[in-house]
């Protein structure tokens, strides 16, 4: 008996479990919203919140200083106010009195105890703390002396002071590395908090069965209202499962299991989108599509730190072989056939389409120019591809029809490729650890300014305590990068930027293969959603009606 018991599926004992604690609307309706994370999830740390599907579950449990609106304007969250200082090194931010935790068993009482300006300073203080191991130690690693930048100087008043100016460090304070935690329940579970997350926000944790179902249920304290008074979130509970596979998920998208569903994967691109990126006849009407710029530069990354090991004997230590892979791509025609237009072909920076500060006018990319790619390789040493030892190129399934198109434009002037397909988590781990030469990445604005991505060229995130994966380092690059701090001018900042940008495209550690474009669907009956350019999953203000009957 108790073996049946515990076979019980998961999704029936959670759906037992939301219909008997989640509260309904005026009408009687639950309110659960369900969406699919296919690429899995490793952590709800926000400690650790370096991908996707980390992001969206930590924006709806934990809140931060400030946060972003649609506009990517910044905005108070628990920081209701804050002053910096003349010479721009230190932010002291005052706290609002009415923020709270959420209950768990480690406060007294097991009830949820008031945010303080002390539980910035821890939660900022793990970030930079080596024994922990946060992917985002970069955020304040090369900024503050220590813990000792992170001050509480009261209940209400929390201080960063900063080794020296950093003028995007607002927007920097949005992303969700940048969550408060409680010390309570963080040192209770250790490493294990990964799975037992307490914050702030409009959601709070309650089940999590790795790679099948995360449950999330309303926080009754929540303490944020709308602009009527009312309190928020307005949803009771919001269910991710973990399919895979993208087609499998948009089915289930189609037969309305799922209320949201995140980008066209290829298997279905030409059944939903025509070639100009409008929806087909066939699914007018079915659903809400929304197609919105976003802060994405989806690229090819190249390994070129030449003390590494794995580089030795690879042709990717050339410059002129990297500049002959930029010309060999068409993007315009890869956009058109596999993209369905649902982007901007790269040919500026590595800096997105959207972004503050970007020129294309003042950035010089890689157009598709064979002839100039055939003559580097013969400059090279390499006439015809002559000698060039065949190059492995790594990437996930999803990206498999991009990376094939790819490896046949390498291939005619002569660049032989050989495509490895790995798990998505697999990749990740490979590329955080200079385990791969050649592979397909993305860099989602974690906040916006230029200033995140060019981090991921800085010498000093080189892995495995920063973002600089590809293993770049130059020195003029590094200098105009530190010089960028100490300009409070944004244009005068952004033109830094557009010189940094070029450093990188000339010396060719990356492919831009293009500036994405997000693609977000919704069931009819879904209300309230956000369209930001960080594709942030914004729950709080969302609304769900009831589903029409069926005739």
């Amino acid at each position: 008996m108790n073996k049946l018991v515990n076979c019980l599926p998961a999704i029936l004992f959670l759906q037992l479990f939301i219909s008997a604690c989640h509260t309904s609307d005026p009408d009687g309706n639950k309110t659960t919203f369900n969406l699919n994370l296919n690429d899995g999830l490793s952590s709800l740390d926000p400690a650790f919140a370096r991908n996707q599907n980390a992001l969206w579950m930590d924006n709806q449990i934990f809140n931060g200083l400030v946060e972003v609106d649609d506009s990517l304007r910044i905005q108070p969250c628990i920081a209701k106010s804050w002053d910096i200082s003349a010479d721009g090194e230190q932010y002291s931010f005052h706290l609002r009195r009415d923020v709270y935790f959420q209950d768990a068993a480690q406060f007294k009482n097991g009830i949820g105890r008031r945010v303080v300006a002390a539980d910035f300073a821890y939660s900022f203080g793990r970030l930079i703390d080596p024994s922990v191991g946060s992917s985002g130690s970069w955020i304040f690693s090369d900024k503050v002396c220590g813990q000792s930048g992170f001050i509480a100087l009261d209940d209400s008043t929390f201080c960063i002071k900063l080794q020296q100016p950093f003028p995007p460090l607002l927007t920097l304070l949005t992303a969700q590395y940048c969550s408060v935690v409680p010390h309570e329940v963080v040192d209770f579970y250790g490493k294990d908090f990964r799975s037992h997350p307490v914050g702030t926000g409009p959601f709070k944790f309650k089940y999590w069965k790795e790679g099948e179902v995360l449950v999330l249920l309303k926080n009754e304290k929540y303490w944020e209202k709308d602009n009527n008074g009312h309190s928020m979130p307005y949803l009771d509970a919001v269910r991710a499962t973990f399919i895979p596979d993208k087609q499998t998920a948009f089915m289930s998208f189609i037969k309305k299991d799922l209320d949201f569903f995140n980008g066209i994967d290829g298997s279905y691109r030409d059944d939903i989108l025509t070639k100009s990126g409008h929806i087909t006849q066939k699914y007018k009407g079915k659903f809400i599509m929304v197609i919105h710029p976003f802060l994405n530069t989806e690229y090819l990354g190249m390994l070129v730190d030449t003390n590494l090991p794995i580089l030795k004997h690879s042709p990717l230590r050339y410059l002129k072989v990297r500049q002959a892979i930029n010309y060999a791509i068409d993007k315009q025609k890869m956009m058109k056939y596999l993209r369905n237009n649902v982007g901007t072909p790269g040919y500026a920076g590595f800096i997105p389409r959207g972004m503050p500060g970007f020129d294309d006018k003042k950035v010089c990319g890689y157009n598709y120019n064979p002839e100039k790619a055939s003559k580097l390789l013969a400059q090279a040493g390499f006439p015809d591809g002559r000698g060039l030892p065949e190059i492995l190129l790594t990437t996930t399934t999803s990206y498999r029809d991009l990376i094939e198109y790819i490896q046949g434009e390498l291939d005619r002037v002569g660049i032989k490729t050989r495509v490895e397909i790995t798990q998505g988590a697999s990749l990740r781990e490979l590329i955080s650890k200079n385990g791969v030469n050649f592979f397909r990445g993305s860099w989602t604005a974690d906040y916006p300014d230029a200033e995140n991505y060019l981090s991921v060229f800085y010498s000093k995130n080189k892995v495995p305590y920063g973002p600089n994966y590809t293993g770049f380092n130059c020195k003029q690059f590094d200098n105009l990068f530190v010089k960028s701090y100490h300009v409070t001018n944004d244009s005068a900042r952004y033109k830094l930027y557009q010189q940094m940008d070029n450093i990188i495209m000339q010396q060719s550690p990356v492919v831009i293969l293009y500036y994405d474009k997000l693609v977000n669907l919704y069931q009819n009956n879904i209300t309230g959603y956000s369209k930001n350019s960080l594709n942030l999953l914004e729950l709080r203000r969302v609304k769900k009606a009831p589903a029409p009957s069926a005739p």
